[in-house]
């Protein structure tokens, strides 16, 4: 398919395009996954667990977010 066609496709929302699409060689830039181990206090695993229930995710899930939003945060403050 012409990169014309496909634009024409996507652009007029009329067909979905993700059968026109190879999804067995899509990788997602920076997602590597490395394993870490960390040891927690017995407090914090159950606070950690408290709160991921309440808002329906894993503690792994919980762990990542709060992770990932914290190294954001630093590096916004460095960019200023």
């Amino acid at each position: 398919m012409k990169a014309e066609v496909f634009d024409k496709k996507f652009d007029d929302n009329a067909v979905d395009i993700i059968d026109d699409l190879d999804l067995s060689t899509i990788k997602r830039p920076n997602q590597a996954q490395r394993r870490v181990n960390v040891d927690f206090p017995a407090w914090m695993i159950e606070s950690l667990d408290q709160e991921a229930n309440r808002i329906g995710v894993t503690r792994q899930s919980i762990i990542k977010v709060w992770l990932a939003e914290r190294l954001e945060e630093i590096a916004a403050n460095k960019a200023r």
